[in-house]
């Protein structure tokens, strides 16, 4: 995957002469370290891409700022850095785009590219901060209560034109050199998942918006890097990491007594969901255990801390 997101990145890197890519590789524990450097080699990409071995996965947010530490210290720094999953291959142009659209909004200090599939249809990519009203909602998922708190969801359809958004996916957003000079770098706290909805939160309370940039197309195969689904997109049980980054978003942004209060909103109302699915005979394409594991990891034995 990664090899061919590089093979998307060739064009853009003709038209854009500027741009650099680094490939950090969290410790595969594998060969891909000397596949992907046999690869860069033999392409030409040595120009351009630069392999980055790390002694250790420490996860999104380190193999993140592992590459942007040192452009950033750098003597000619980057004046953005556009982070990119390696499960996506980048539509030509797209690259373009987003340096267009930093050019045309110099206020946004974050933007995030339209991610779809590979038949094109879009993806949920432009999201709304976590609140109490929004855990309500996603446990409940009942028509009237939805209608109700309808601008509380934190990830509604995707827009069909550019618009400021609350956060971003991690997958390809686009950051401006001074909003690392303002706030820093990821918080390596997270191992995955909801570092960047930290990072744009961080960000919008330092005066830096993130923007929804949809000309900017990328294919994002979902859940490939991660393992969270397989190749038919069913969904897999959820890792202990993706509880422990949630509980720490939440107590960053909440505190305990709220945090609690989020999460047992969420413990009551679930089951009602899942009873109300089960009485009507319908099949749920949700995580398996996702109930159990969200009572252990929150409420009898969480670990994360703020």
């Amino acid at each position: 995957m990664v090899i061919d997101c590089l093979a998307s990145l060739e064009t853009e890197v003709q038209c854009n002469p500027g741009l650099r890519v680094v490939i950090a590789d969290n410790a595969s524990g594998d060969d891909s370290v000397q596949r992907l450097g046999d690869a860069i080699e033999r392409r030409g990409w040595d120009a351009w891409a630069t392999l980055m071995p790390l002694p250790e996965n420490g996860g999104f947010a380190y193999g993140n700022n592992a590459a942007i530490r040192p452009a950033l210290a750098g003597d000619d720094p980057p004046v953005f850095v556009i982070l990119l999953n390696p499960d996506t291959l980048v539509h030509p142009g797209a690259v373009g785009q987003l340096i267009d659209f930093f050019d045309r909004h110099p206020d946004v200090g974050i933007a995030g590219s339209r991610l779809e599939d590979p038949d094109g249809t879009p993806q949920r990519s432009a999201f709304r901060f976590h609140t109490l009203r929004s855990e309500l909602n996603d446990a409940l998922r009942f028509g009237p209560v939805s209608r109700l708190l309808d601008k509380q969801v934190v990830a509604p359809p995707p827009p069909v034109s550019e618009q400021p958004t609350d956060w971003v996916a991690g997958a390809c957003m686009i950051v401006r050199r001074d909003v690392f000079d303002a706030i820093g770098l990821l918080d390596e706290g997270y191992f995955m998942y909801f570092e960047e909805t930290d990072f744009c939160k961080r960000a919008a309370d330092a005066g830096f918006p993130s923007w929804y940039a949809p000309k900017a197309r990328v294919i994002h195969l979902v859940g490939q890097a991660s393992g969270v689904t397989d190749t038919k997109r069913k969904p897999k049980r959820r890792p202990r990491y993706w509880f422990d980054s949630r509980r720490r978003y939440m107590l960053k942004q909440y505190g305990w007594a709220k945090t609690l209060l989020i999460d047992l909103t969420w413990a009551m109302g679930y089951p009602l969901y899942r009873l109300r699915h089960a009485a009507q005979g319908r099949r749920l394409s949700e995580p398996p255990h996702l109930w159990s594991d969200f009572v252990r990891y929150n409420l009898l034995c969480p670990r994360s801390k703020p």
